[in-house]
């Protein structure tokens, strides 16, 4: 037996598909399925992150045809270097959230059986495998199939809640929506690879191959980009995001959030750079321009959200955003031959979708143990946890710096690299474009600033402070299980951020195979501690060197005002001369985000009521005040409520043609005879 990168992957897929079979054996011993299951899960990720890597490093490429499709439509699989990437983004996220979630399902003992959460959680991992090893349409869309169905399930989980039944209704809308237009592009694509007569062109090899007419080739790029997006929560294709991605169990929202939208992002890579390869400028604009409104707008409504995972869900539109950024300038400086810069854009991207993964799913499983312990996702009704769970609230600020794109830690540097994209588009050919450009670094710098100023209000609210709630419940700290998952994904978050050179040289084999060059030649150039994306003397940055600058900065500090006796004080907070002061006179979410809310409320649907209830003896001092405050989506009126209403409208003028008389069913038969009699001369 020959262990190849493919035997690997196929290993990982089988043993998901095994625990499948194996779980309705064992579900009798509730917490020996959770701890076998999930173990088994781990071990079938981590044969995934070998695979993938091996895929990269080894710059191969591998195919295998499974016999096992329709007749004379086999299905073809086939592992790549960009195939490799997104299977070890999968598989190393999939791999913490399995032992994270050793201990976090045992949280549903004595409430709900949780055997079809585990099955689901199989077929979900196991569908994202699938849908990145397809080589050809019909595997393809079987396997994305599979990922929404499964997820469909898992958000609708602890389906007694009507939020979860109505959010996982406009999911599986929004997904299925999204398939078909998938499906119409790989139509478009296969009906010019074929010859129309039969279904030669399905195939992925098959689609290289063809050369599109520029009038096809952009019908299929745009109905690709459209489901891909509709999948991934670009604006304002995201109003099912922020709904589904709460709801669902805190480890299933970890992998939808961190990889399941990157599925999306790898299917628009695939099409773009690989199945199609030739296009013009401006489709890269428009996935610039969408990209940086995700961007924007993802983050403004984060801000304005107080559940947790609400918020985090917001963040994920924006970070999405951010990849699409990247993409969309490859795309530009691709179209216009500049391959260095074209392979600068798209590193940039792929590398901020290994970032996103690591970093959102270290926040989701923080937010996850935060729920777990306080069974609260308002953080009005949080705070002080840093005392409670200080595991979990060390590991979550990790993930705050990180996602806020701060050094050492990874999100600055697929960040910077953006940047440095941006910054070199002068050369640049097109006006519109010089215009754009600058624009959309001034938008990226805008986003990177109101998210850390949302992770200020998201941790500060939730884990300083003191307890807001109206109850004080028995906290307890994360288990094991559950802290090594979130330990794991904050120390690859720290790594990514110090070795970005090592990643970097790693991948850019991808780069290389869809643009046709690769940063190679400038990140090795001055050792591995210096990633120079361009040329040393346009921007440098080292890791390891600002990371231990700011260690020595910390232990300076901390020497200076621990090593002397009296150098810290404490004394009563200043209260404006009111001593009664207690935890309800506390900064909140509300009170954090006003200012943001009041600069850019034109943008949101904000209903704000404050209602004055006075005292009998003293009408000018009020007994109580009630205050209202509702934000919600604009794109949800604008675009989904009047489709949601006219389809309701004609569904019910529909169904009077139930007349409940088998007379007037004989009827509608006969006049359908008579049409098709009409039209078949």
């Amino acid at each position: 037996m020959i262990v190849t990168p493919m035997w690997l992957l196929s290993s990982s897929v089988l043993l998901l598909f095994l625990t499948v079979l194996l779980t309705p054996l064992i579900k009798g011993s509730q917490r020996f399925l959770i701890n076998t299951s999930f173990t088994l899960t781990s071990v079938a990720s981590l044969l995934g992150v070998i695979g993938g890597v091996w895929a990269v490093g080894g710059g191969t490429t591998e195919k295998i045809i499974l016999e096992i499709g329709l007749p004379a439509l086999p299905f073809h699989m086939r592992i790549d270097p960009l195939a490799g990437y997104f299977i070890t983004v999968i598989s190393l996220l999939s791999l913490f959230v399995s032992l994270y979630s050793i201990g976090y399902i045992k949280g549903y003992l004595g409430r709900r059986p949780v055997t079809s959460l585990v099955i689901c959680y199989c077929l979900f991992i196991a569908g994202m495998l699938m849908v990145v090893l397809a080589d050809d349409a019909l595997f393809f869309l079987v396997s994305w199939e599979v990922m929404a169905a499964a997820s469909y399930f898992l958000v609708m989980f602890e389906d007694e809640h009507i939020e979860n039944r109505r959010a996982a209704f406009l999911y599986i809308v929004v997904a299925h929506v999204g398939a078909i237009a998938i499906l119409l592009s790989f139509g478009v694509m296969a009906g010019l690879a074929g010859d129309f007569e039969n279904f030669s062109g399905y195939t992925f090899d098959a689609m290289r191959q063809a050369q599109l007419p520029v009038q096809w080739a952009t019908a299929a790029f745009l109905l690709a980009f459209f489901g891909f997006a509709a999948k991934a929560g670009v604006v304002p294709l995201h109003v099912w995001l922020p709904e589904a991605h709460p709801v669902a169990p805190s480890n299933v929202s970890a992998l939808m959030s961190g990889v399941m939208l990157k599925t999306a992002i790898y299917g628009i890579v695939r099409v773009t750079f690989d199945l199609i390869g030739d296009f013009p400028w401006w489709w890269g604009a428009i996935v610039l321009i969408l990209g940086l409104v995700s961007a924007v707008m993802g983050v403004l409504y984060a801000l304005m959200q107080h559940d947790l995972k609400r918020l985090l869900a917001y963040h994920s539109v924006e970070n999405i955003g951010i990849i699409l950024i990247g993409i969309g300038l490859s795309m530009i400086f691709t179209s216009y031959h500049m391959p260095l810069l074209a392979a600068l854009g798209l590193i940039a991207g792929l590398y901020h979708t290994l970032n996103h993964a690591m970093f959102k799913g270290l926040l989701f499983m923080g937010a996850g143990a935060v729920l777990h312990a306080t069974h609260e996702r308002n953080m009005e009704e949080m705070g002080g946890l840093i005392h409670r769970m200080p595991w979990t609230a060390a590991l979550f600020l990790i993930g705050c710096v990180s996602i806020s794109a701060l050094p050492p830690f990874n999100g600055f540097v697929s960040e910077w690299l953006t940047f440095q994209a941006f910054l070199l588009s002068p050369a640049l050919p097109n006006q519109l474009l010089k215009l754009l450009v600058p624009l959309g670094a001034a938008l990226l710098a805008l986003t990177g600033a109101l998210a850390a100023a949302c992770f200020v209000k998201a941790f500060g609210v939730t884990f300083l402070g003191h307890w807001r709630g109206h109850h004080t419940p028995r906290v307890r700290e994360a288990d094991f299980p559950m802290r090594l998952g979130m330990v794991l994904a904050a120390a690859t978050c720290f790594l990514l951020g110090v070795l970005p050179t090592v990643v970097i040289d790693w991948m850019d084999i991808i780069s290389e195979q869809l643009t046709g060059s690769k940063l190679r030649v400038s990140t090795g150039a001055y050792s591995w501690m210096w990633l120079t994306p361009i040329a040393p003397e346009r921007a440098s940055y080292s890791g390891t060197i600002v990371f231990l600058g700011i260690l020595f900065v910390v232990v300076a500090a901390y020497l200076v005002l621990h090593v002397k006796p009296g150098a810290i004080h404490r004394a009563p907070i200043w209260d404006c001369g009111f001593e009664k002061i207690n935890q309800r006179m506390q900064y909140n979410a509300t009170s954090f985000s006003m200012p943001i809310r009041r600069i850019f409320g034109f943008l949101f649907n904000i209903k704000e009521q404050v209602k004055l209830i006075p005292r009998a003896a003293h009408p000018f001092f009020p007994k109580k005040i009630n205050y209202y405050l509702r934000v919600r989506d604009r794109f949800w009126g604008w675009l989904y409520k009047p489709v949601v209403e006219v389809s309701f409208y004609l569904s019910r003028r529909v169904g009077r043609l139930q007349q409940g008389r088998i007379q007037a069913y004989l009827i509608y038969s006969f006049i359908t005879i008579i049409v098709l009699l009409v039209f078949s001369r």
